[in-house]
């Protein structure tokens, strides 16, 4: 066979590589080479350049696909128990500031608010007669007390006079005695004495009582100005009363309102729990609401790997559900703790046996809401670029 014959079959296993052109004209300069051992060389060469990229992301980027959208769910609950009686929401709905979420039978609650209501007016009535009985009784306490003030001087100043006179009547008596044992007076005029003596002792006698019977009217007139200071007391009782009724009700207006549950924040609503007419208790779980505008992502980066990271990182971040999305995020906390130490059941290690296991620590990453498609839970991949610094 000639050299010419031996190259003809060469020549017509090109037909057909008319697309790989490249491939060919490197072919044409490899004597020898069959397409089958060309192709291998192809993979070997990409693999190479695949591997080489590889080794560089490796060296320049933290990948991790344990990484999933995050936000903040918060749990409704009921800080009163009662009776749904109205559910205004569904599941999916967007709710703003205020938006009723649940509403609990609140009949008794309600008539609770007024009888406590009821009970202060009344109570505050009762004050104020108190106040008036104070004022009224104050008044004539004051002027009794005047009165018998007065009366008791005035009679003080009577027993005074009639114990001079007295004394007078007394020294006379003495004089007119000496004076009729020595025949110098007659008897008529030492009776007159001894009679004039008695009537002023009688009269001193009768002012001294009536002296003793002011002091002790002055002495109940004192008491009626304690009396004062009783009705004080009482009122100070019913002001405690009414701040005691005032509280309760204060309380028993925020248990009412809180028989009307309302979101706090703009958000979405995720999942109902109750229906209409179940009964529910005290922080039993009613439903679960998240803004929408507030999530993140958080990845679980290995211990080896957390050292080469820094706040403010870009992140390249890959959504499963969206696989044409790319969205750029930043590195924002990096955590203190690994996750295993928030495990519910922790794992000790009594009998002294150890496995060594590369622990996680959660890192948060910061991303812009792509028109409302990423939702809390959602798997992702991130590609942490370790080369901002």
């Amino acid at each position: 066979m000639t050299k010419k014959e031996e190259e003809k079959p060469r020549t017509s296993s090109l037909i057909g590589l008319g697309r790989f052109s490249p491939l060919v004209s490197v072919y044409k300069w490899l004597p020898g080479l069959k397409p089958q051992h060309l192709a291998a060389a192809v993979l070997v060469v990409v693999g190479v350049v695949w591997s080489g990229f590889e080794i560089r992301s490796r060296m320049t980027h933290v990948y991790e696909y344990d990484a999933r959208i995050t936000g903040n769910l918060i749990t409704i609950s009921s800080r009163v128990p009662g009776w749904i009686t109205e559910i205004p929401v569904r599941e999916g709905q967007v709710i703003s500031v205020g938006d009723v979420l649940t509403v609990i039978d609140k009949q008794e609650s309600e008539l609770l608010v007024r009888q406590l209501g009821s009970e202060v007016k009344a109570t505050d009535a009762s004050l104020n007669r108190l106040h008036a009985r104070r004022d009224l009784v104050a008044k004539q306490s004051e002027s009794q007390y005047q009165t018998a003030v007065s009366s008791l001087n005035g009679a003080k100043s009577v027993v005074q006079a009639l114990k001079v006179h007295r004394e007078v009547a007394r020294t006379e008596l003495q004089r007119t005695k000496t004076l009729f044992k020595k025949k110098v007076i007659p008897r008529i005029q030492l009776e007159q004495a001894m009679t004039r003596a008695q009537q002023v002792n009688v009269e001193y006698q009768k002012a001294l009582a009536s002296l003793q019977s002011l002091e002790a009217r002055l002495d109940e007139a004192a008491a009626n100005l304690n009396r004062v200071q009783v009705l004080d007391e009482e009122g100070q009782v019913l002001r405690q009363r009414i701040e005691q009724l005032g509280a309760k009700l204060e309380r028993q207006k925020i248990d009412l309102t809180d028989r009307t549950i309302k979101s706090k924040i703009e958000g979405v609503v995720d999942k109902i729990f109750v229906d209409v007419g179940e009964y529910v208790t005290p922080a039993q779980r009613l439903a679960i609401i998240h803004d929408p505008n507030k999530i993140w992502v958080e990845a679980n980066i290995k211990e080896t790997e957390v050292r080469k990271l820094r706040i403010g990182q870009s992140v390249d971040i890959a959504v499963d559900a969206f696989p044409d999305l790319k969205i750029i995020g930043k590195v924002e906390a990096i955590g203190n703790s690994t996750t295993s130490e928030f495990a519910l059941l922790p794992t000790p290690n009594p009998s002294g046996n150890f496995t060594k296991i590369t622990q996680r620590l959660p890192v948060r990453i910061k991303v812009e809401q792509e028109k409302g498609l990423l939702r809390p839970g959602m798997m992702v991949e991130v590609n942490i670029d370790i080369r901002d610094r």
